[in-house]
């Protein structure tokens, strides 16, 4: 039987002449975190909105729950979540009578209604506030309301397009506890629209990376970092990032990146290289090594040098 909740085969859609997708091919199981990345147009929300049958595809198929989104739209959109560009509340209104007002949409009765509200809002830190208007609330808090929207009715699918876009550090952290708590209870597959790589690493167990419409990576976080197939050494000591210093080591084979950050340097190098080499050239040029640390180099670092080799 199959366990995949989305299928993407050779999918395009163009606007005009430009090529928003192209030759998108995936497959999203049931229950996964999944995690769409990519720099700003490059193809995310067409993605998702292709998916829920908003957009019509000019190149190969999608399915969502085996259904068509186009011609089976209506049987596909009611197993789903969305938070899009947009939050979906009236400001208006307090957070309880928005999701009073959607869950009247879903046609939910009444008791299972309220038992959800009090279920998600207590979740999201939000239960005590439900009185009040939206209007006056913070946009971290909004957020969260619109999450705790596009979750009601209990989807299957529940599609996230960068909700945290806009939020302040604090506020961003916040909200993705908030996530990683939901979708350990709500058995959902969360399809997550970020270019924010800690987020995605954090919350996500399957990701896709999109450039210029393409999907150039595809698997689980851990995968992804292996695939760039170099390892990353973190220095510390004093006298470590002289320009003079960063020039020579630059200079040295199978250095592929060195970067001053705060107080050490973080160094790309090829392969299983060793760092024994970087660190002689240091030592000779008058700086004092205390420690150092060999890893793997993390999503970001990955994702950072994939979008470099798509632009060699």
């Amino acid at each position: 039987m199959n366990n995949n909740t989305i299928e993407c085969k050779q999918l395009g859609k163009n606007f005009g002449a430009l090529r928003a997708l192209q030759n998108v091919s995936m497959q999203i199981p049931a229950g996964s975190v999944f995690g769409l990345l990519g720099p700003n147009g490059s193809g995310k929300t067409t993605t998702i909105r292709l998916m829920l049958g908003l957009l019509q595809p000019d190149a190969g198929s999608v399915s969502v729950f085996g259904l068509d989104p186009i011609s089976q739209g209506d049987a596909v959109r009611e197993q789903c979540g969305a938070l899009l560009e947009h939050t979906g509340l009236y400001e208006r209104l307090s957070a309880e009578d928005n999701l009073n007002f959607y869950g009247q949409i879903w046609h939910m009765p009444q008791r299972e209604l309220q038992a959800r509200m009090q279920e998600l809002l207590g979740k999201l830190d939000l239960w005590d506030r439900r009185k009040e208007l939206v209007g006056n609330w913070s946009r971290g808090m909004k957020q969260k309301l619109a999450v705790a929207r596009a979750m009601l009715h209990q989807p299957k699918l529940v599609f996230l397009d960068e909700p945290t876009a806009g939020l302040d550090p604090v506020a961003a952290a916040a909200l993705n506890n908030d996530l990683l708590k939901l979708v350990k209870d709500e058995q959902a597959t969360i399809f997550l629209t970020t270019h924010n790589l800690s987020e995605a690493e954090k919350v996500c167990n399957l990701v896709g990376v999109l450039r210029k419409g393409q999907l150039i990576a595809f698997g689980g976080p851990h995968t992804l970092t292996q695939s760039t197939g170099n390892a990353v050494v973190d220095i510390f000591g004093q006298n470590l990032t002289a320009s003079a210093i960063l020039e020579k080591l630059r200079g040295l084979p199978h250095v592929q990146q060195v970067e001053a950050v705060d107080d050490h340097l973080v160094i790309e190098l090829e392969g299983k290289t060793e760092p024994a080499e970087v660190i002689k050239t240091l030592v000779m040029n008058g700086a004092a090594v205390d420690e150092v640390r060999r890893r793997q180099a993390d999503l970001e670092e990955s994702f950072l040098k994939l979008m470099e080799e798509e632009n060699a």
